[in-house]
């Protein structure tokens, strides 16, 4: 309602295209409360799922979307509360999850895993795609990078304002980070947990089809007490999921395994495979997805040796 009225009022002045209607249409915030104090924040075509986890000292933002989408998470914030975003956390360094960083105010905290900066710095293209994502950082001079890194685990603030972070080693890209707020028992997992659904391992920023299994049991034997988790794409899972999806992945790398021992090329493992029964509450697989997985890993047993 309050987007029509605005609108009527802009026409009638004549200072509103079509065009600007529809970005703004495109850029629509939907808001699930999960806590008192936390949010999740979707958007049609915005990308990654962004929490919004409000401390009593200011706000602490988990992922930023597409281009374009971090003012209007911005604007979002605001309605929520009248704190200062304080810290900005990326899961990821992919276009869709960290693009609106650019639009925090220079003072906010952007912390991410180290190999993720790395990443970020260089926005390269990802595995399967020749062109590069959208660089958001090379118009900003930099601004929206990572001001702050760390290897395995690092905690912000303390009590019922703590956030933990942790990372277990390669999946999705090569810096996954894995936000938990203890407090409320949820964790933000980015992509390496994008849904129930075939992952996709860029390998071209680090990601890994062999450490993957490993990296997502990791996360789920050694942090404890969460009973939610904000997916990267998806709606919320709970603890048991993560550990069936670590199984799925782990039962995917045995596949393409048992496929190179018989002599099967990457097209003939990939022909092969269908979603196995005890997955078929997942999202249909897509074949293209499937494959390049297929030789993600594929090429990362060759190289090893295996």
């Amino acid at each position: 309602m309050k987007r029509s009225i605005v609108l009527a009022l802009l026409i009638g002045i004549g200072t509103v295209s079509l065009a600007v209607v529809a970005a703004q249409d495109a850029m629509e915030i939907q808001v699930e409360q999960l806590q008192d104090n936390l949010y999740v924040l979707r958007g049609q075509g915005g990308g990654g799922n962004t929490a919004v986890f409000i401390r009593s000292d200011g706000v602490v933002v988990v992922d930023t979307k597409n281009p374009g989408w971090g003012d209007p998470i911005l604007a979002q914030i605001r309605e929520l509360t009248d704190k200062p975003v304080t810290t900005l956390i990326n899961t990821h360094s992919h276009h869709d999850h960290v693009s609106g960083n650019v639009a925090f105010a220079e003072t906010v905290q952007v912390v991410t895993h180290e190999n993720t900066k790395a990443n970020m710095e260089v926005m390269r293209p990802y595995t399967g795609r020749t062109e590069p994502p959208a660089n958001v950082f090379r118009a900003s001079n930099g601004h929206g990078l990572p001001t702050t890194t760390f290897s395995d685990r690092m905690s912000l603030g303390s009590g019922d304002d703590q956030v933990d972070l942790y990372y277990f080693g390669r999946g999705h890209t090569g810096g996954d980070a894995w936000i938990a707020f203890p407090a409320l028992r949820t964790l933000h997992a980015g992509d390496v947990f994008l849904g129930q659904r075939v992952p996709f391992l860029d390998a071209a920023n680090g990601g890994s089809g062999v450490a993957i299994p490993d990296t997502l049991q990791g996360a789920h034997d050694n942090i404890e007490g969460i009973d939610t988790i904000i997916t990267g794409h998806s709606s919320q899972m709970t603890w048991a999921d993560l550990n069936e999806w670590a199984a799925f992945n782990r039962d995917f790398l045995q596949v393409v395994r048992d496929g190179r021992a018989a002599g099967r090329s990457v097209d003939e493992i990939a022909g092969a495979w269908a979603l196995p029964a005890a997955y078929a509450h997942y999202d249909a697989p897509n074949a293209a997805g499937v494959r390049r997985n297929i030789q993600v890993i594929v090429d990362e047993l060759e190289a090893s040796g295996e």
